[in-house]
């Protein structure tokens, strides 16, 4: 595909997505100056319908179309099924999602790192929750701009350099970050949700068109790839193998901070249930078009050296006009630089709230806000760093950061329904547990012949139990938080 079209593509996404983020200035001051509320939560008044789609997409970003295509490239309808858990995982923002909205609304949390340091009355808490959160984030970050490295060399069959990629999306995520904060991230989500489910689903049955219809292109797969619409598939999975994926995966929608940290962002109930519906409908979607995508690419090119370069080549192929290929790519473009910037936006809430607050004596709302502007070029270099590696498999890759998040989830239960959870408990499961899993993925040790993925939550619950029980509960703070949460 012509470098030309697709650098002429990604200009126009940008002076769009620009003139999007700065009509959003306007808004993100709420009358009385940004502050760390406004810039990082947007004053908390984000509509149902916004909310929805930047809700979706944060979510379902390069890992979709990139990573969730060639994870079924990859391992077949079993890449499929490992989706549908995290769908059915959303469940748990029914039941916890009014409950963050009511303290967030009461105390005024700007991150999830803080409300836990407040419910367990320690700052360390938070500061712990933070640091973790770097820790497992950054290299779920780099998966993002590794999606855009692959999706533009592929569609130029290497003319446009992987680099060359990641350098684009990380400074896209950068400028949009920096213009307004979290309402301009929201408003250029709006919009680049709606247009990268449009395009994808429709360049995704001229596809399938292409092949010979959906009869032709489950025929095909019936008869020379039989395994990859079988369980366990092709070899990728096991049993182990997918609930090691899965198992984090569920736990998504609370362990990992750029997603919870919208809960607090809502203006109302009733914007919280309109962005959950919302995003339902939006998942199921994209999820069915993401695994089309990557059985399109096993039938049309069977014989790819990375499975995640399934939906470039598809792109850049004679099945899609170049035209529609390039609008597709600048809406998996848009889908990774949403999720990076708003990963790069809570980081840097998290440090500066968190980490500088607890530090620092004097640590002001202006001097936080001014420190969290400063991190967020520092995290966009540590991620670009990161997706140089070139590491295969995206969707692996951003299941590994889940697992080291997923050690924060037994703090986050115990917060709301556990007045016994004691600091000192919170302290051990998300420090322990954490190392643990930084211990078993680096070393390769899978205890009992089972992953990371499967030990880090029962590892995190019992250190988070075993340590509360024997040292001393705030009851007084515990009981005006779980009394918070639950009139809402």
């Amino acid at each position: 595909m012509s470098t030309n079209l697709i650098w002429g593509a990604v200009l126009i996404y940008l002076v769009v997505a620009v003139v999007v983020a700065y009509l959003s200035r306007g808004e993100a001051t709420n009358g009385k100056g940004v502050d760390m509320s406004g810039y990082f939560l947007g004053n908390r008044q984000m509509n149902g319908f916004v909310s929805a789609l930047s809700y979706s997409a944060t979510t379902y970003s390069a890992f979709m179309m990139v990573g969730l295509a060639g994870l079924t490239y990859a391992g077949g309808v079993g890449a499929f099924g490992f989706e549908i858990v995290y769908f059915a995982g959303v469940s748990l923002v029914a039941i916890f999602g009014p409950r963050f909205w009511a303290v967030g609304k009461r105390f005024g949390f700007v991150t999830p790192s803080e409300m836990l340091g407040h419910r367990y009355g320690n700052g360390k808490v938070a500061v712990a929750t933070a640091v973790a959160s770097c820790v497992f984030l950054i290299p779920y970050a780099a998966v993002q701009l590794a999606g855009v490295g692959y999706l533009l060399a592929g569609m130029s069959g290497g003319a446009i350099s992987f680099t060359t990629g990641v350098i684009v999306s990380t400074l896209l995520a950068i400028l949009f970050s920096y213009i307004a904060g979290i309402r301009s991230v929201m408003w250029t989500d709006s919009l680049q949700a709606l247009f990268m489910i449009v395009a994808s689903t429709l360049v995704a049955l001229l596809v399938v068109h292409s092949l010979g219809g959906f009869s032709e292109l489950f025929d095909t797969l019936a008869s020379e790839h039989p395994a990859s619409l079988s369980v366990p598939g092709p070899g990728l999975f096991s049993f182990t193998t997918f609930l090691g994926l899965t198992i984090p995966w569920f736990f998504f929608s609370l362990s990992n901070p750029q997603v919870s940290q919208r809960l607090f962002m809502p203006s109302s109930l009733k914007s919280m249930r309109q962005m959950l519906i919302g995003f339902l409908i939006f998942g199921f979607i994209y999820t069915v078009v993401s695994v089309l995508w990557g059985f399109s690419a096993l039938v049309a090119f069977p014989e790819l050296a990375k499975s995640d370069l399934a939906t470039p080549t598809l792109l850049a192929s004679e099945h899609v006009p170049p035209v529609l290929g390039v609008i597709v790519m600048v809406g998996i473009l848009a889908a990774a630089v949403s999720t990076i910037d708003s990963i790069m936006l809570t980081l840097s809430s998290m440090l500066s709230r968190d980490v500088y607050a607890n530090v620092v004596a004097d640590a002001s709302e202006a001097k936080q806000l001014k420190v969290g502007k400063w991190v967020l070029p520092i995290i966009a270099i540590l991620a670009f760093l990161f997706a140089e590696l070139q590491l295969n498999l995206i969707a692996v890759l951003s299941v590994a950061a889940s697992t080291g998040l997923v050690v924060i989830v037994p703090a986050i239960i115990g917060a709301f329904y556990w007045q016994r959870g004691t600091a000192a408990g919170a302290l051990a499961s998300i420090i322990g547990g954490g190392l643990v899993v930084i211990y078993l993925y680096l070393s390769g040790v899978k205890p009992l012949g089972l992953p990371a993925g499967i030990w880090a939550l029962p590892v995190a619950v019992v250190l988070f139990v075993a340590v509360s029980l024997v040292t001393r509960a705030n009851r007084e703070r515990a009981n005006e938080f779980m009394e918070t949460a639950r009139r809402r």
